[in-house]
């Protein structure tokens, strides 16, 4: 069974930092690349981060740019998300997803969430004091 489960959300004051795991199970990240999105209540999903599969190119949303770092490790079949100076406003449901393509200059702009066909089931960040 093809999974991504995402782990590292909680309650943080503003200010905090938390890193998001996003762990593949039942096939391998090498060769796909891998996005974060968040969805906050009453509002549409945003696209806010994208790491391609080769050279481990990133792309970051101007919302969240300077804050939060992608990062891969393929050896651990992961990505993650580390996310520093936490906002309120960035109190949301984060989810990553994955889409096989060898492009290394794919997140050279931020692909749409239906570019992608595998999904987690999403983890809660919650922002504040």
């Amino acid at each position: 069974q093809l999974q991504l489960v995402e782990s590292g959300g909680g309650l943080v004051q503003p200010g905090g930092s938390l890193r998001l795991s996003c762990e593949a199970s039942g096939f391998s990240l090498d060769g796909y690349v891998v996005g974060w999105f968040r969805q906050a209540p009453g509002k549409e999903r945003e696209a806010l981060s994208c790491i391609s599969s080769r050279i481990t190119y990133a792309n970051y949303a101007d919302s969240v740019w300077g804050r939060f770092t992608i990062v891969r490790d393929n050896a651990k079949n992961s990505v993650y998300l580390q996310m520093n100076d936490l906002k309120p406003e960035d109190t949301a449901v984060y989810s990553c997803a994955a889409h096989p393509n060898p492009d290394p200059y794919v997140c050279t702009r931020l692909p749409p969430a239906g570019r992608y066909i595998h999904w987690g089931q999403g983890t809660q960040v919650t922002v504040s004091s």
